[in-house]
């Protein structure tokens, strides 16, 4: 009896931290189709109004780095609230703001609270779940990860369409001062507490090396793509600063973020997997709804509803895998998976303007079936090798790796798209101007396919290589 109410009560914990995580995770895309009216309003330029989204990826790949450093200094709860007061206040100071720098703000903080929130589940999961079980919890994380960001634009896209964009926020603000309350009394805390010292140096290192990985690839699709200042800036500073970060954590007795689980081959491996299909699924739920509106001519909510069975696809198949992980270990799932994903992604290189969309749907539905095989087993597979004193800075890493896979990704396969699609209207003569930028676009999602097949082939034979151990259920 007394087993089964600790069971309900570590379901409880991680369940409210999986909500949060969700409310967070969904503020990625949310945006994305609400940036025309927001242009509109404020009168501004499209390089200014991106910054919403950039800014929002920018804190977050600030924050989560941190965020191993407070988990042994602050408690579950202590972080959590915190985190959701950061997220609800930025989501209110947004839907309020009168000008667009304080809209800004509001997801600048709003994107400080979301970079707390994320490493945290996972470290909870890490803590209460023994390793044969964290499988299936790791694939409904998995679900939140990647589903969230994918129903955001289907959600925003309905509201701008027949509402104003302040409403994408207002919606959450009930959900998130509920999540305030209702945690305050029933989350306890469950992570080691050892007070860590503070070292200031490797904040400031970590915030310029994070954050300027993201800014620089975050900004490397706009026109002037990777010869614009911003970008060269960017990346300099970031790999500077990244590198100075890690030899500065080698050095500290007590580092801020321990780079320790990378001695386990098989969490190295995990974390390559894991950058290279993250690339790929935040790569296609741009790429796609970007040919879609460009070359058919979709609207933004029709395009969102185009891309929701996929999204349904990923958060059944990430359940299912979670739970096939327990029970046959990471590599038939992984293997299948990659291959699934190899097959759809050769079909996407013959898509067209006269691909029926349905066709484009189940493509897509396919790609995201391949991908939820493939996720939960991997961040399992690497989170399994990590020992328990180590467990806040292996999820610490894990969500680094998504969120900075998240900004290069796209901004990798977009400057590919742009750069193919301008070459072939530079050498093509003969046509409409709108008939070139169709066959140009075409020319570009090829080339990017193309590139992502390259990508998911090393992938699988990396997979094909991973030695099976004991480290597949158990922690080293």
């Amino acid at each position: 009896m007394q087993m089964e109410h600790a069971k309900k009560g570590s379901f409880m914990i991680i369940a409210i931290l999986i909500v949060g995580n969700f409310l967070a995770l969904i503020n990625e895309t949310v945006m994305n189709v609400a940036l025309p009216k927001i242009i509109d309003d404020f009168g501004i330029s499209a390089n200014t109004a991106q910054w919403l989204s950039t800014g929002y990826m920018l804190m977050i790949g600030i924050a989560v780095p941190i965020t191993a450093f407070l988990m042994q200094r602050f408690t579950t709860r202590q972080l959590f609230l915190s985190a959701m007061t950061l997220f609800t206040a930025g989501t209110f100071l947004a839907g309020i703001a009168p000008v667009f720098p304080l809209v800004l703000a509001g997801r600048i903080i709003q994107g400080s609270g979301t970079g707390l929130i994320l490493p945290l589940v996972m470290n909870v999961i890490l803590t209460l779940i023994p390793p044969q079980k964290r499988g299936t919890m790791t694939g409904t994380l998995t679900l939140v990860i990647l589903f969230a960001p994918a129903i955001g634009p289907v959600i925003s896209g309905y509201i701008v369409e027949h509402y104003s964009w302040r409403v994408v926020f207002f919606m959450m603000l009930p959900v998130s001062v509920f999540m305030i309350f209702y945690a305050a009394f029933r989350l306890k805390n469950v992570t080691e507490l050892t007070y860590p010292k503070i070292d200031i140096l490797s904040i400031l290192l970590s915030t310029v090396g994070f954050g300027g990985i993201v800014f620089g690839f975050s900004n490397a699709g706009e026109a002037a793509g990777w010869s614009s200042p911003k970008v060269i800036i960017g990346l300099a500073a970031g790999v500077i600063g990244l590198i100075l970060f890690v030899m500065r954590q080698l050095k500290l007795k007590v580092p801020m973020l321990d780079m320790r689980p990378f001695q386990s081959k098989i969490f190295s491996v995990s974390v390559i997997l894991m950058w290279i299909v993250m690339m790929l699924q935040f790569s296609m739920m741009l790429i796609l709804p970007l040919y879609f509106q460009m070359a058919l001519e979709l609207s933004p909510l029709y395009t969102g509803i185009l891309m929701l069975p996929g999204g349904l696809v990923l958060a059944m198949t990430s359940l299912v895998a979670g739970r096939l992980f327990d029970k046959l270990g990471f590599k038939p799932l992984l293997i299948t998976g990659l291959i699934i994903v190899i097959a759809v992604l050769s079909l996407f290189t013959n898509i067209s303007s006269d691909t029926p969309m349905a066709a484009g749907m189940m493509l897509y539905a396919g790609f995201t079936l391949g991908v939820g095989l493939t996720m939960a087993p991997i961040m399992t597979l690497g989170l399994n090798q990590v020992p328990k004193p180590l467990y806040p800075h292996g999820s610490a890493i894990m969500n680094t790796v998504n969120q900075v896979s998240g900004a290069i990704g796209p901004a990798l396969y977009t400057t590919i798209l742009t750069t193919v699609s301008n070459r072939f209207i530079a050498h093509s003569s003969g046509a409409s101007r709108q008939e070139l930028h169709m066959q140009g676009m075409t020319e570009g999602v090829h080339m990017v396919y193309f590139v992502a097949i390259v990508f998911a082939a090393a992938a699988l034979v990396i997979s094909v290589f991973v030695k099976s151990s004991r480290g597949e259920h158990h922690p080293a």
